[in-house]
């Protein structure tokens, strides 16, 4: 026999022992589909409790601060501008940040309301 013979009947061997001994062997079986489930769900409870509940709440407290304000009504914006509310309409307010010098800004801009006088004590 030649060489190139001998070589692919040794490879041949070689294979068929390798699957023979996969066929016979236990293969390990991986999380059946109820734990799939379970994990699944449990990855949406705590992104729910993580994310999207706190995101809703805030979002919230938001909408009522920004509905609540009214007239002499002492405000924050989100670029950290204090001041005093001049005039209130459906979108927009006027904030006195200075005396004389009123600015018009989105109500969605407010982000936190002060209590009164603390302006004066700034």
């Amino acid at each position: 026999m030649k060489i190139t013979a001998k070589i692919g009947l040794f490879l041949a061997f070689c294979l068929f022992s390798i699957t023979g001994h996969a066929e016979g062997a236990v293969q390990p079986e991986g999380p059946g589909a109820l734990m799939q489930l379970v994990f699944f769900g449990g990855f949406i409870l705590i992104f729910y409790f993580l994310m999207w509940r706190p995101q809703s709440k805030r979002a919230k407290e938001h909408k009522s601060l920004v509905t609540g304000l009214s007239k002499g009504d002492e405000v924050i914006t989100t670029g950290g501008i204090a001041g005093k509310i001049t005039k209130v309409s459906d979108d927009f307010i006027r904030v006195e940040i200075a005396e004389g010098v009123e600015i018009k800004i989105q109500k969605v801009a407010i982000s936190t309301a002060l209590p009164k006088g603390t302006l004066k004590s700034i």
